[in-house]
């Protein structure tokens, strides 16, 4: 499982890292950065979160198929 960010679409509003800040951070300038690309466990779990609060939808998570 991969945590992949689209940087372009990411405005700064900081959902992703308020709610999951272990798996994601921010920039200079309030934007997110991922600190956990592969996460796995509890991580996961907030990865999923974090994906899912963010308004711009510039994260997403790369989920091998079965």
């Amino acid at each position: 499982m991969k945590v992949l960010l689209d940087a372009d679409a990411c405005v700064g509003h900081g959902r992703c890292y308020a709610v999951a800040p272990r798996v994601f951070g921010a920039d200079d300038l309030g934007r997110c950065v991922v600190l956990e690309a592969d996460p796995n466990g509890e991580l996961l779990e907030q990865a999923r979160v974090g994906v899912r609060a963010c308004p711009e939808q510039a994260l997403s998570l790369d989920e091998p198929s079965s």
